[in-house]
């Protein structure tokens, strides 16, 4: 059970929730609280009452003298001084402000701690990408089926910047801005319970999203908002595997598409099954494809609850973590703590259950989205037994020269048996989070996964 203050907002008055294909689009007059009373991406302008949420007023996007593209984006707050430290001792105080997977940390390992600092809403987004926000605040819909399988009517921006149900939220954190596309180097890594750590995977990744294209339009943008191709190197028993992932806004009609390219077999296979609640090759049976990113994949799984508002400690304005090395990141039983920065930002708090006739390892989860960025910082797992057993912990980077504040590395904690996954990581890779220019079509097809799986 949630405890501690849960701040119900005004968003919730604006409109009725509308049942299957009804439109969940908001009134003009609505509208055109977005960049007034709330922020161009539907976030509360004002801070709060006591003044440890200052008010937002425009973000940060300055990008230093002499930045070289693909280098660590530097910390523009590093010479802040800490506010306070949670423990183990005193993590009760806090405890409105803590989901239930970092509640679960403290009380399950005594040197667990979360340093707070000083809360910057850094969180600034294109022009190009407000102007969509607001266009999508009166267009975007639920799809023919019903909004979990699907939404229309959107581009370029998050959908539903006043949202009217748990399930519009969700599809706003999974269509949370990164840039039109990147590409990676990433590894992973396993911590085992007993505290020895091992490489995972390393990888390369492509990633387009279609959705952000420039001069994309809600009709032209194609059937799928992602696009995503991984070739791993290391270790031997995954060097030359590929990866090739379509996620789609309407899941009735047009599926999620996914392929694997396997070496040894020297031969492509169509994969829908490497999704949802399969567990992924280098997840140790902890991850699972839909923990990606927090949460990953479509929301037609799940019956999604918007609980409200609340302030919390997230992992925010990370930059200082994505320039030390992995080992001083990935400690023997949790993230080392002196390698996070957390602050004190509004959530909003999605709880959600599974729908009717469907099926899913984590039947119960809840996911807790920055009011400024739209992703999710944390998600709470429980498994069929209703024991919480997962607690994903994003991070989250500022990076000035897109600009944006995005979901980065992320800790997925076995909280039933022990151990984690620290997914993601690129803090060793001389480039990291490349931004780049969409790539072409062929890059996400299955040929071109053989292709460069055979190299």
């Amino acid at each position: 059970m949630m405890r501690g203050t849960i701040i119900v907002t005004f968003c919730l008055a604006v409109l009725p929730i509308l049942p299957k294909s009804g439109w969940a689009a908001v009134s003009a007059e609505a509208a055109a609280q977005l960049g007034g009373k709330l922020t161009p991406v539907g976030a509360e302008r004002a801070g709060n009452a006591d003044g440890t949420i200052p008010a937002w007023t425009g973000g940060y996007a300055t990008v230093p003298d002499g930045y070289v593209e693909g280098n660590p984006r530097p910390d523009p707050f590093a010479g802040d001084a800490p506010l306070f430290t949670i423990t183990a001792e005193n993590y009760q105080r806090y405890a409105d402000k803590l989901p239930e997977g970092q509640k679960a940390l403290f009380a399950k390992y005594p040197d667990y701690r979360m340093v707070v600092y000083p809360t910057h809403r850094s969180a600034a987004l294109p022009a190009a990408v407000y102007a969509n926000i607001a266009a999508n605040a009166t267009r975007a819909h639920a799809a023919a089926d019903g909004i979990r399988y699907g939404i229309e009517g959107a581009v370029g921006g998050i959908p539903f910047p006043i949202p009217q149900n748990g399930t519009e939220i969700v599809w706003n954190h999974l269509l949370a801005f990164w840039g039109p596309a990147r590409e990676d180097r990433i590894e992973s890594y396993f911590v085992a319970a007993d505290g020895t750590r091992q490489k995972t995977n390393d990888y390369l990744e492509i990633v387009d999203f279609p959705y952000y294209y420039p001069q994309a339009t809600p009709d032209s943008f194609g059937a799928y908002y992602f696009k995503r191709r991984e070739i791993s190197s290391a270790p031997a028993d995954l060097a030359g595997r590929g990866y090739l992932l379509w996620q789609p806004d309407n899941v009735t009609r047009d599926h999620l598409q996914a392929w694997q390219y396997l070496p040894r077999e020297a031969r492509i296979r169509k994969s829908p099954l490497l999704s949802y609640d399969t567990p992924t090759p280098d997840g140790a049976g902890i991850e699972s494809f839909d923990d990606y990113y927090v949460y990953s994949g479509s929301p037609d799984r799940y019956d999604f609850t918007l609980v409200g508002k609340q302030e919390m400690f997230i992992p925010y304005n990370n930059n200082h973590m994505y320039a030390l090395p992995v080992a001083q990141i990935a400690g023997p039983h949790h993230a080392e703590p002196q390698a996070l920065r957390y602050e004190l930002h509004r959530v909003w708090v999605v709880d959600g259950v599974l729908a009717a006739g469907e099926h899913h390892a984590v039947p119960h989860r809840r996911l807790y989205l920055d009011e400024d960025s739209w992703f999710a910082a944390y998600s709470d797992a429980w498994d069929d037994e209703g024991r919480l057993w997962k607690f994903s912990h994003g991070t989250m980077y500022l990076v000035p020269d897109l600009p944006a504040v995005v979901l980065g590395s992320e800790f997925i904690y076995d909280l039933i048996g022990g151990g984690y996954i620290f997914a993601f990581a690129f803090n060793d890779q001389p480039v990291q989070f490349k931004l780049t220019a969409p790539h072409k079509p062929s890059d996400f097809t299955p040929e071109m996964l053989a292709a460069v799986g055979e190299r």
